[in-house]
């Protein structure tokens, strides 16, 4: 049986993609976390709907799923960035590159949270009158415009332009 190939022509694109935003979103809980202290803090006011606010993640997404074991989220992480990094070795559209390396970089920074803090730091809070959406951290948004990327480009592009 053949190995499947562990580096390809898009491969630097989308390491590079996924460091970038590993290390942004690691600087940007670091900078939250450890300037801004906003573990003593409640609640920061950007705008009328965007506030900063201290949330641990101990599920999967969003919140779902709870559990006080990491270790299993974070071997589901390394296992599905594995998976996503033998993807990104054997295509060759630089859209679909982008995506998987902005999910890897997601995946691991989430997975890198678990490791050392039990759960994931989640900052980020939009909100209207009553209605919260959920709070989320810069490797979040990462991952869905990743996974949005992909979806447009497998449910969208014309089948000519994924060659």
């Amino acid at each position: 049986m053949k190995m499947p190939p562990l580096w390809g022509r898009l491969a630097p694109a989308g390491l590079a993609l996924a460091a970038l935003v590993f290390g942004v979103d690691q600087t940007i809980k670091w900078w939250l976390l450890n300037v801004v202290h906003m573990e003593e803090r409640r609640q920061i006011t950007i705008t009328p709907f965007f506030d900063l606010v201290m949330a641990w993640n101990r599920g999967v997404s969003y919140g779902l799923l709870t559990t006080n074991t990491q270790a299993l989220l974070i071997i589901v992480s390394l296992l599905i960035s594995a998976v996503l990094w033998l993807w990104l070795c054997r295509i060759g559209r630089p859209l679909t590159a982008v995506a998987l390396g902005m999910i890897i970089g997601g995946a691991l920074s989430n997975a890198l949270d678990r490791a050392t803090h039990g759960a994931v730091a989640d900052f980020f809070l939009l909100h209207w009158q009553a209605w919260n959406w959920y709070v989320f951290n810069a490797a979040d948004m990462a991952i869905v415009a990743g996974v949005a990327m992909l979806l447009y480009e497998s449910l969208i592009e014309k089948p000519q332009n994924r060659n």
